[in-house]
């Protein structure tokens, strides 16, 4: 699945690995997605621009995630798998691209997989 992303949405999951690490947790939710897709390129990120055009921004993803769920208590080491709504908001990433007929799938299909995610972390970040 990977081979068809854009390199925004490549970079947006590598960031969300980033954002695990960083918070020590031994997992990527779909609010490490959302940070990852916050975090990369620039406006021309359909995905970021829109997030952005209502508010949001890496640094309060960030804080959001911090403030729910916190530090984790050691860091990270070795892979880091993705949690099922993860897998599943990619999933339905590649399904999004699938039903628009795109030859890709890029940081706008990664958001609608995660909106598509009704209990996820990311999702309640974005309803607040």
């Amino acid at each position: 699945m990977f081979e068809t992303f854009t390199s925004d949405a490549r970079q947006a999951v590598v960031r969300a690995q980033e954002e695990a690490r960083d918070f020590q947790h031994n997992y990527i939710g779909t609010e490490h997605l959302l940070i990852g897709v916050l975090a990369v390129g620039n406006d021309q990120n359909p995905a970021r621009r829109v997030l952005r055009e209502h508010g949001f921004t890496d640094t309060s993803a960030r804080g959001a995630v911090e403030a729910t769920v916190g530090q984790g208590d050691k860091p990270a080491t070795g892979h880091i798998p993705f949690t099922p709504r993860a897998k599943e908001a990619l999933e339905r990433a590649a399904a999004e691209s699938t039903q628009l007929k795109h030859r890709h799938i890029g940081t706008e299909h990664i958001l609608l997989g995660i909106l598509g995610e009704d209990t996820g972390l990311a999702t309640k970040i974005l309803g607040e």
